[in-house]
């Protein structure tokens, strides 16, 4: 496991934005992947917890271009 807290900061946030208004938008998506990268790699457990965000932010009506930011995003890093 990951000694860096990026993931716990990631879930955190995630709760925020869902619980906002429910959708992901462009500038939350930016704030998550500051976040994840902030100590210069996206490591095994933010992959996986920005996975899960994903996955949830898809089940929405999601902005073309946020969907589009997020399919760069998971193949940047590997995120399934």
């Amino acid at each position: 496991m990951s000694s860096s807290r990026s993931h716990l900061d990631l879930t955190i946030a995630s709760i925020n934005i869902f619980s906002n208004d429910g959708l992901l938008d462009a500038a939350e998506l930016d704030k998550l992947l500051q976040l994840a990268e902030r100590d210069g790699a996206v490591d095994e457990d933010e992959k996986r917890v920005l996975g899960k965000i994903f996955a949830q932010a898809e089940q929405t009506k999601l902005d073309p271009t946020v969907a589009r930011r997020i399919a760069e995003i998971r193949a940047a890093h590997a995120i399934s």
